[in-house]
């Protein structure tokens, strides 16, 4: 604390105050995860793709098949495009998604591991390229280091 001459006092705290911008808003975590993961489909987009209804698209998010969150001005439901292929959703998906969650992540922050270029996979890019490009194990292992 300061005196009245302006001198500071031997129990005043240091080190709280620090230059920068102060902004009234914190960063919107859903904006960064929108810009984060370059396609989305809503579940009406999504069932056209794969040929399913909406009450299938749905279930599959449900049962967790699928992770999906709400994105955009109108904040639909949608879930990321590297998700799915021509068959539907990418089989070794479920287990990621069951380790991170059973680590304490909520759905948005598993998409955005998985979406989060690392440098140290055996492939260029995300933890999902890793998984698609056949490497399932070692993004799984690096899930439960990630989890627990």
């Amino acid at each position: 604390m300061r005196s009245a001459s302006g001198e500071r006092g031997a129990d005043a705290p240091r080190g709280l105050w620090h230059a920068g911008r102060v902004s009234d808003t914190a960063p919107d975590p859903a904006t960064d995860l929108e810009a984060l993961v370059p396609d989305w489909l809503t579940v009406p987009d999504l069932a056209e793709r794969l040929g399913l209804r909406l009450s299938d698209v749905r279930r599959l998010i449900e049962e967790r098949e699928l992770l999906a969150v709400r994105v955009g001005e109108r904040r639909v439901v949608a879930v990321p495009a590297g998700f799915v292929d021509d068959d539907g959703p990418l089989p070794a998906l479920r287990g990621t998604f069951t380790v991170l969650a059973d680590g304490g992540m909520d759905d948005a922050e598993v998409i955005r591991w998985l979406h989060t270029p690392d440098d140290t996979l055996p492939v260029p890019g995300a933890p999902l390229d890793a998984i698609r490009a056949g490497f399932k194990t070692e993004v799984r292992k690096r899930a439960m280091e990630e989890a627990f």
